[in-house]
């Protein structure tokens, strides 16, 4: 019965907007769009996500409408806490979502910054697994020989990514057309082995070698959605883009074109139904978000790759930590680590996670800092907190360093953490607020003195420069970093968050 529900909402949703046009001018097809997916199983105790689910909705639609295609804007391969375990002494690092979609049947994927944390092997051999096209109009392998195309290397051939893709698009009445894909990337993860061309720049170019070969020309892309918005206004002759990067969903007019982003870790997907007419050349996009969480039947055959997936991760995490269900503590409330929260609010997770820094140096530091990004479970935590759940948090792991700042520096860094709001940088903090009065920065009810140097314990990664760009050890508001040794509790943030966090029951 659940399913024969399900099927017929789901079939509502194929012919929903839709005005069918008797003649043969006109196609319609459908889309099916995921972006930014960690996780390849459900969330929340399975009330929300699961690529199993996924893959069921898209074949419901597809039997009524063969002319159904799924893409993923960017963003898979990493990061997850199953992505970071080794099998076999090899660090999996996104062999499971490569076996997950090569199951669903994907038609289209691009590379999002993420798919560049993977050592240069480890993502030629996802490319390698991949039995589905990829595509990008401005990111290219690095190599001895020069920048070249990345490749998908198969025993019998070697398949260059292309700057574009093509579907011939024919239905019953003999209409047919063509639909050309074009793909950027934003530059956020510097690589060695990567080179990332103009964004704008290489769409451009790619647009107008494109435009003349096919009746549409669509983008596929993994961009802020600003960045969006001004590609679009450069070539306003796409009318749609499906994006990636942020996690929540979106549907932004720029002009008469559409851009459009579904929640991550597939807690909704867009559908998209596109009529095209060949007499008029005028397209219309329909899109509807639709949610995937428990009412949501499941694909048995990819269901039992994820179950398959999830028993190596238990038994992995077990040689890590002798009990990974054991609760550690039980907090008051649920602890809130869903992206949209931690990217944008200071969270009761946030206050969890900076106290536990600040206490991994004997609370002996002014103030403690990390990046809302760096939290990935984007999933509500139940009040009784396991150590599983900690490095399902922070599945990057890392050292908490200890940094002496310039006062000048440390306003500079939380104004631009504030900036950033509804973004990765946006910054949890610890003894750090804002004055009521005049939006002023206090260190605990204190302003912060430009010249005085604070002692701030930093997770490693807002060292680098990634998140915000001039916070390095190069610059000479950093008097000095600390970097913890082996053994000491800021070695490892996890376990630093599972002391802590036990320390508060003796």
């Amino acid at each position: 019965m659940k399913k024969l529900l399900f099927l017929a909402t789901v079939l509502s949703l194929v012919f929903f907007g839709c005005k069918e046009d008797p003649s043969k001018h006109e196609i319609t097809f459908k889309f099916v769009q995921l972006n930014d997916v960690y996780e390849i199983g459900s969330l929340s105790g399975g009330k929300y996500g699961g690529m199993d689910r996924v893959a069921y909705v898209r074949d419901s639609i597809q039997k009524e409408n063969p002319n159904t295609f799924m893409f993923m804007a960017g963003d898979f391969l990493n990061p997850s806490l199953l992505g970071t375990i080794k099998v076999n002494g090899e660090r999996i690092s996104g062999k499971q979502m490569i076996e997950v979609m090569n199951a669903m049947d994907f038609d289209l994927v691009t590379f999002g910054n993420h798919e560049f944390d993977l050592k240069e092997r480890d993502l030629q051999k996802r490319l390698n697994e991949s039995n589905f096209p990829w595509i990008t109009s401005n990111v290219l392998h690095k190599t001895e020989a020069g920048n070249t195309p990345f490749t998908i290397q198969k025993e019998t051939d070697t398949i260059p990514v292309q700057k574009t893709h093509v579907f011939n698009i024919k239905d019953v009445d003999g209409t047919e057309i063509k639909v050309g894909f074009l793909s950027v990337t934003l530059p956020s993860n510097p690589q060695a082995y990567v080179y990332y061309g103009d964004q704008y720049e290489l769409a451009e170019k790619t647009y107008n070698e494109l435009k003349n070969e096919v009746d549409i020309v669509m983008g596929l892309t993994h961009l802020a959605v600003n960045e969006d918005i001004e590609l679009l206004k450069k070539i306003p002759g796409i009318p749609f883009i499906m994006g990636g990067h942020e996690h929540n969903a979106m549907l932004v007019n720029q002009g008469e074109s559409i851009i459009a982003k579904a929640d991550a870790n597939a807690k909704t997907i867009y559908i998209h139904t596109v009529s095209y007419s060949t007499k008029t050349k005028k397209t219309t996009i329909d899109s509807h978000l639709f949610p995937i969480d428990e009412t949501t039947p499941s694909k048995p055959e990819v269901a039992s790759i994820i179950g398959k997936w999830n028993r190596i991760l238990e038994l992995k995490i077990k040689e890590v930590i002798d009990d990974p269900n054991e609760v550690i503590y039980t907090a008051e409330d649920p602890l809130d680590g869903t992206d949209s929260a931690n990217r944008s609010i200071q969270t009761n997770l946030g206050d969890v996670l900076t106290e536990a820094m600040a206490w991994s140096y004997n609370n002996e530091v002014d103030a403690a800092l990390i990046n809302g990004g760096s939290i990935r479970i984007d999933d509500m935590l139940p009040a009784s907190i396991t150590s599983l759940d900690v490095f399902r948090v922070l599945p990057f792991g890392g050292e908490i360093f200890n940094v002496d700042i310039k006062g000048s520096l440390l306003k500079e860094v939380l104004d631009y953490g504030k900036s950033k709001r509804g973004t990765g940088a946006y910054l949890q903090r610890n003894n750090v607020s804002v004055n009521a009065d005049n939006g002023d920065w206090l260190i605990g009810d204190q302003p912060i003195i430009p010249s005085k140097t604070y002692k701030v314990a930093f997770s490693d990664f807002l060292l680098k420069g990634y998140d915000i760009p001039f916070l390095t050890p190069d610059n000479q508001g950093v008097v000095s970093v600390y970097e913890p040794k082996e053994g000491e509790p800021g070695a490892d943030i996890r376990k630093a968050i599972i002391l802590y966090l036990k320390s508060l029951n003796e």
